[in-house]
């Protein structure tokens, strides 16, 4: 089963790829697929005790510190709004509600992760609306406006499976330990997500590359300086508190759809490419670091 968890991303991407257009067609299954990942993780860890730790308060000072910094800095440095605007959200982004999936696999403590699911999303929907004020094309929209729309986004994800979860816990305790026994089959599930966010970014980017080479380049390259310094940076973080897949995976793994969203919503549309490519190095580093874990676990357990 090991031996296959190595292969399922690379061959879900691939897929991805090859039926790009296909993937649209089943967009509408994403919300149900990430309400069964956050769901089964969290029904495996007590909500309860769930707090704000000194890894996720560095996780959100730099979130908070760097999104908006790399913004004036690549601006005043180059000139290019756009690309600016690209990195800037690249760094905002929340993290993604399915990183449960990957840091467990790969050794990183579940509850630290579900913590920063929950605080690092509540964070955007504070910081945003703010920064979209004086970042982007629609500076005019009102704060209250603006946080209400990034609100329902997040609630939408994560507040109905923490709220489900909750409710098991605090009155069908068996029916949460028997959900919790299912928490490994998440893999698939997000395995099967990923085919189909990433077909449909992976179609997006052939739909806004036409006549914007140049800018896609640029994005592109600036795409993957961000994911390197996200996942760096993030291990850096972590392994000084404890935790060095934990804070690589909070800073480093993404949720795309939410940031394109945004991007598409406040920014100038084609920012929202520099996420499209993000999710494509994100997703190839996961693969390599399942790959890389799987076997060095077998090199250990070798006689």
């Amino acid at each position: 089963m090991d031996k296959l968890r190595s292969y399922v991303l690379p061959f879900a991407m691939v897929m991805g790829l090859l039926l790009h257009t296909w993937c649209g067609r089943f967009a509408f299954l994403a919300p149900y697929l990430i309400f069964t990942i956050l769901l089964l993780n969290f029904v495996a860890v007590d909500i309860r005790k769930l707090r704000l730790t000194r890894l996720n308060v560095w996780i959100m000072l730099f979130q908070t510190v760097a999104s908006v910094g790399s913004y004036y800095l690549i601006r005043a440095l180059t000139h290019n709004d756009l690309l600016a605007q690209g990195v800037f959200i690249g760094i905002l982004c929340p993290v993604a509600a399915s990183v449960v999936v990957v840091s467990c696999l790969l050794g990183a403590n579940r509850e630290t992760i579900t913590e920063y699911t929950i605080f690092g999303n509540l964070l955007i929907v504070l910081i945003a609306p703010f920064y979209f004020s004086f970042i982007g094309l629609h500076q005019e929209m009102a704060f209250a406006t603006s946080f209400w729309m990034i609100f329902r986004k997040v609630s939408s994800t994560i507040a109905l499976p923490f709220f489900v979860a909750l409710f098991l816990q605090l009155f069908l305790p068996k029916a949460n330990n028997f959900l919790s026994r299912y928490k490994d089959i998440t893999f698939y599930v997000w395995a099967f997500l990923l085919f189909l966010t990433l077909g449909r970014t992976i179609d997006y980017v052939f739909l806004h590359g036409k006549g914007n080479e140049m800018n896609i380049l640029w994005l592109g390259a600036a795409s993957i300086l961000v994911c390197v310094l996200n996942f760096g940076l993030g291990k850096w973080v972590g392994h000084r508190e404890g935790d060095t897949i934990a804070g690589g995976q909070l800073m480093g793994q993404k949720n795309t759809a939410f940031g394109i969203w945004m991007a598409t919503t406040y920014l100038n549309p084609l920012a929202s490419v520099f996420l499209a490519f993000y999710s494509i190095w994100q997703n190839m580093f996961n693969s390599w670091q399942i790959w890389h874990y799987n076997t060095r676990m077998k090199e250990t357990q070798k006689p």
